[in-house]
């Protein structure tokens, strides 16, 4: 991994999260004592997770160096570039700088969690440029799935680093934002040191339509569906809510919001001028019920299948407001993240059980990516021209194939860095290498803890779900050496007791063996006598089920 290297200041760019991954998004950049950190998102955990809620960067790197730590930017509003800024923000009081919308969200995400926004903190406009320490840095118009994305380009002494948030070239967007070509032109003729940019749809040729695009296909949905429509998305996804809402106002529907996360983002957008909704056409669920049922319309959340989602419980018949019934029109306006194919392949197949018609093929054309194409990949290095390119957001495959984009647009192989979480990137004027590895990985959140479950917790629990648990209680006159009582057996999960009483003898004979051997030998110590019965139990517990349930001895003195 040697590059060019020379005596000078140097740039240190280390990701937090976002490499070799999709979501939990984070990057610090530090120039001598200053720190500046570009995103703070989450992701969901995998099928291997159980029990844990969300899955968030590792900012001991920050924690460490809070005094050198200026400011958190932020590129635009979705859960896997602002779900964990709370959590930072518990730790470490620095100014948040975002735009309008994306502002919103963060404070409503802070209202929730009781932490005020950090004093300084202000929305930012693209174009606007701020100045942290040796750091200055500029907000620049992208396009995305959500308004108000923006690539952050930060220059300092030794070079500008041009981030590109997640980001798309639309032609045609539906806000009428369109990314600032010229500006990132400009910066491409003074000199960009190195891009860091959205790998995502590496793996995609072509162009990524046009949010627009997805308009007529969503008109023709509304108006041949005979009764109720159902659309579910990302909460975040205000362009995709804004088309909804003007076909539903234009075909004379009424739109209900349900879902928590949605009802919160429709408010911000609101609020905040984000969303136009013709007077009268958003009700209330309760006011939409007195509307006949051609006439409805739901915006719902659960179109990844989230077990607690709106949809995901309508499916299942257990929503308080709103119960799928025939003739009702489900559709999925989003396509499944990567690792959520089973579970929204359920909420499908609950949903045709009720009744309803569901669209949720591709081919439908009611869903579009907001992540740049190869194309519009190769456009964003050929705009920029970097000296150095580094691959973010997206799994290994995905940087692996940015890499070859980049040269295929000209950038030496031996300027094109891809790094893992924690990797230290160093910049000079004319070098770049992988100077080492700060403290990186996940922290697992489950309800109020953060972090206190690691590895052995996940390990246990997913004993507990594969193999049970069993419970051995024994009563000992240590003083005598032997036992007055039990041993008795609880099963969880392992063997239904009532069908296995005669394995369950011999488990409790086989206790009894080691417990006599061990108190003839005047073993005092629990710590040895508990292992001694799990050793035992373990083994022959394998020799006849060919399962490892986990063993909780207790053993009470008397």
């Amino acid at each position: 991994m040697a590059r060019h290297r020379e005596k000078g200041d140097k740039l240190y760019v280390i990701p937090l999260g976002g490499l070799g991954e999709i979501g939990k998004n984070s990057m610090a950049i530090q120039y001598g004592d200053d720190i500046i950190v570009i995103d703070a998102g989450l992701s969901f955990p995998d099928e291997e997770m159980l029990g844990i809620d969300i899955v968030i960067p590792d900012f001991t790197y920050l924690l460490e160096n809070r005094e050198k730590v200026r400011a958190l930017l932020i590129t635009h509003g979705h859960e896997d570039h602002i779900g964990a800024v709370s959590y930072l923000l518990r730790n470490l009081s620095i100014p948040v700088y975002a735009t309008r919308l994306t502002l919103g969200l963060i404070e409503g995400k802070l209202g929730e969690a009781g932490i005020p926004l950090p004093p300084e903190s202000r929305a930012v406009k693209a174009g606007d440029q701020i100045k942290l320490g040796p750091f200055t840095c500029e907000f620049i118009r992208v396009n995305h799935s959500i308004p108000d994305s923006c690539a952050i380009a930060v220059t300092t002494p030794v070079g500008t680093i041009l981030h590109t948030g997640d980001f798309k070239f639309d032609q045609t967007p539906i806000d009428g934002e369109f990314a600032d070509y010229q500006r990132l032109t400009e910066l491409g003729k003074k000199g960009i040191l190195a891009l860091l940019a959205d790998s995502t749809n590496a793996e995609r040729p072509g162009y990524t339509p046009s949010e627009r695009s997805v308009r007529p296909n969503l008109e023709r949905v509304f108006r041949d569906a005979k009764g109720r429509i159902l659309m579910a998305t990302f909460a975040s996804n205000v362009h995709r809510l804004q088309q909804a809402i003007e076909i539903s106002a234009e075909l004379g529907k009424k739109v209900a919001v349900v879902g928590r996360s949605m009802e919160n983002t429709v408010k911000i957008a609101l609020e905040l001028g984000y969303l136009n909704v013709p007077e009268g056409t958003i009700v209330s669920i309760d006011e939409l019920r007195r509307v006949p049922l051609q006439n409805q319309v739901i915006l719902t959340t659960g179109s990844q299948g989230e077990p607690m989602s709106a949809l995901s419980r309508m499916s299942v018949n257990d929503h308080k407001a709103v119960e799928i019934m025939p003739g009702d029109t489900v559709l999925f306006a989003a396509t499944a993240i990567p690792g959520n194919e089973k579970s929204v392949a359920r909420t499908i197949n609950n949903l045709y059980r009720r009744g309803a018609e569901v669209i949720y093929d591709r081919s439908a054309g009611v869903h579009v990516s907001g992540h740049a194409s190869q194309e519009e990949q190769k456009m964003m290095i050929n705009l920029t021209r970097p000296k150095f390119f580094v691959p973010i957001h997206g799994e290994y495959r995905m940087l692996l194939k940015h890499k070859q984009l980049a040269e295929a647009c000209g950038v030496p192989a031996e300027n094109i860095l891809i790094g893992e979480n924690g990797t230290i990137f160093e910049f000079t004027r004319n070098s770049a290498q992988i100077a080492g590895k700060v403290t990186s990985g996940q922290v697992l959140v489950d309800g109020l803890g953060v972090g206190d479950v690691g590895n052995i917790v996940l390990r246990d629990r997913k004993q507990l779900a594969q193999e049970g648990i069993l419970i051995v209680v024994v009563a000992v006159d240590r003083e005598e050496g032997i036992i007055v009582g039990g041993p008795e057996m609880v099963s969880r999960g392992f063997v239904y007791v009532r069908e296995s009483e005669g394995l369950l003898e011999e488990a409790k004979e086989r206790v009894r063996r080691t417990l006599a051997e061990q108190m003839d030998r005047n073993v005092p110590e629990w710590a040895v006598l508990k292992s001694s019965i799990r050793d035992a139990l373990s083994r022959y517990l394998y020799e006849r089920t060919h399962r490892r349930p986990m063993i909780l001895p207790i053993i009470i003195e008397v």
